[in-house]
């Protein structure tokens, strides 16, 4: 099973420098809400207090970003009429995930699909673009269907902090997202991510973790000390909100 915050990533060459800053770790939130055929029915059903929430920690994501999410989502699947709900938070400018998984067997979820960009993107067509992308567009799943719609689950990432450092440990689990660039097999350079929540969901260790980011990536070989040491690692933190349908 592919790990939820295992994402795939729009990448772009240029470096990351974000003046926004972040006292939190990697803020995760959980709300949930039946609705049963549109996202603007949540709209309807929770109080604006709570849509423009940000939990503890969080400056910047709040929950109307999943609704958003939903809304853009439930659009394309369903045809619906009408525009899409304008987004009540604020369009600025930063690098974001979106990930959507199914509940199956009570309260297990399993991935269907988390796409992304380390560059900065205004935050209303950048969720919209990727709602839609990771839902139908991520090459390691079949595109999300209809009728699956009232079971997922949305979690939007806002990734903040990025710092390169000089060591492929040089990272806290459960604090940190990496993203990590090296070559693969055939001289070729690649990249990788990992949300900040992968590790401790999977309860891997440091090094469990970098080599499964690396055989993600693409890397065949065998994994050893020396290929770690050659790994340019960035470490960065997020504030994620997550809504179920």
């Amino acid at each position: 099973m592919m790990p939820p915050g295992s994402c795939a990533a729009d990448i772009e060459s240029k470096k990351q420098k974000l003046s926004s800053a972040s006292t939190g770790s990697s803020s995760s939130h959980i709300y949930s809400n039946g609705f049963a055929h549109h996202s603007k029915l949540l709209k309807a059903d929770l109080d604006d207090k709570i849509l423009a929430y940000r939990p503890a920690g969080n400056n910047v994501a709040c929950y109307d970003m999943c609704v958003y999410c939903f809304d853009t989502l439930l659009h394309k699947l369903k045809a619906l009429p009408g525009e899409i709900t304008t987004p009540t938070f604020p369009n600025d400018s930063y690098p974001i995930f979106v990930t959507w998984t199914i509940m199956e067997s009570g309260r297990e979820k399993r991935l269907r699909g988390c796409i992304g960009t380390f560059s900065d993107m205004q935050l209303h067509k950048g969720l919209r673009d990727y709602a839609l992308s990771s839902a139908l567009k991520d090459n390691r799943f079949d595109p999300v269907r209809s009728e699956e719609t009232s079971h997922l689950c949305c979690a939007v990432s806002v990734l903040l902090n990025f710092e390169n450092v000089s060591s492929w440990d040089d990272w806290q689990i459960g604090v940190h997202g990496i993203r990590i660039e090296f070559e693969n097999d055939k001289g070729q350079k690649r990249t990788a991510t990992y949300l900040p929540e992968v590790a401790t969901e999977q309860r891997w260790s440091k090094k469990q973790t970098i080599d499964s980011l690396l055989q993600k990536g693409g890397f065949k070989s065998r994994i050893t000390n020396e290929v770690r040491s050659k790994i340019r690692l960035t470490r960065y933190r997020s504030e994620k909100v997550t809504l179920t349908y």
